[in-house]
């Protein structure tokens, strides 16, 4: 997120602005102390699905839990285009929203942190893929989003300084963490544990960034079975 240093550096004015800010009050004692002690600053982020309410059994809808510890759960639905029944927000809708949240959120905090009164912001991400990937029916057509669209609609009080303006949107996309990841790119390792019931057999299955792409049908052709 956005820091007073980061923001301001060189400039007296907006230094002592961050001053009057109450990010900028909360934001004083976290950085003395990752400063003295680099480790407090790593932070987990988690997201966990569950079948508590909908049963696994219901091939187009799911539920997620968002977060850790604040009770808050989305139920999700799949895309038209992949068979889905279109009636809830699909996971590539939940990956736009948490881009348009992130930069929302490094928004309003810089803007804090400048003095820059907010008088509308509006943040809008969009993209678009081609299914073909993800149904594996052309292998050269990629799986995932080819690129995203992010817009940002904001207004300030017409008292604000050009430059304080043009500071916030660079300082705000620099400091949106869900943008850095998706321009940088990060490896993604998946472990599937399943149970098999009947037999109290395990299957254990382990993929990194670079597993091949295989179909289902293969996929379980190549699991590994273990007693």
């Amino acid at each position: 997120m956005a820091t007073p240093d980061g923001i301001v550096k060189g400039d007296e004015q907006m230094t002592a602005q961050t001053r009057n800010s109450i990010v900028g009050e909360r934001q004083e004692p976290v950085r003395r102390l990752y400063a003295d002690s680099p480790l407090e600053a790593l932070t987990r982020k988690a997201a966990r699905t569950s079948a508590a309410r909908i049963p696994p059994s219901d091939p187009f809808h799911g539920e997620v839990e968002i977060g850790t510890g604040y009770g808050v759960s989305l139920r999700f639905g799949l895309d038209r285009h992949v068979g889905g029944l279109h009636d809830a927000p699909n996971p590539g809708d939940l990956l736009c929203a948490a881009l348009a949240a992130c930069a929302d959120g490094s928004i309003r905090m810089v803007a804090d942190l400048l003095g820059v009164r907010l008088t509308a912001l509006e943040v809008e991400v969009s993209g678009e893929l081609d299914v073909r990937g993800c149904l594996n029916i052309d292998r050269s057509v990629r799986v995932g989003f080819e690129s995203l669209t992010c817009t940002v609609h904001l207004a300030a009080d017409e008292a604000t300084d050009q430059k304080r303006l043009d500071a916030l949107v660079a300082a705000a996309e620099r400091a949106c963490v869900n943008l850095d990841t998706l321009r940088g790119g990060l490896t993604v390792t998946i472990t599937t544990e399943q149970s098999l019931q009947s037999a109290g057999t395990v299957v254990k299955t382990h993929h990194g960034a670079d597993a091949e792409l295989v179909s289902p049908v293969e996929a379980a052709a190549r699991t590994e079975f273990i007693p």
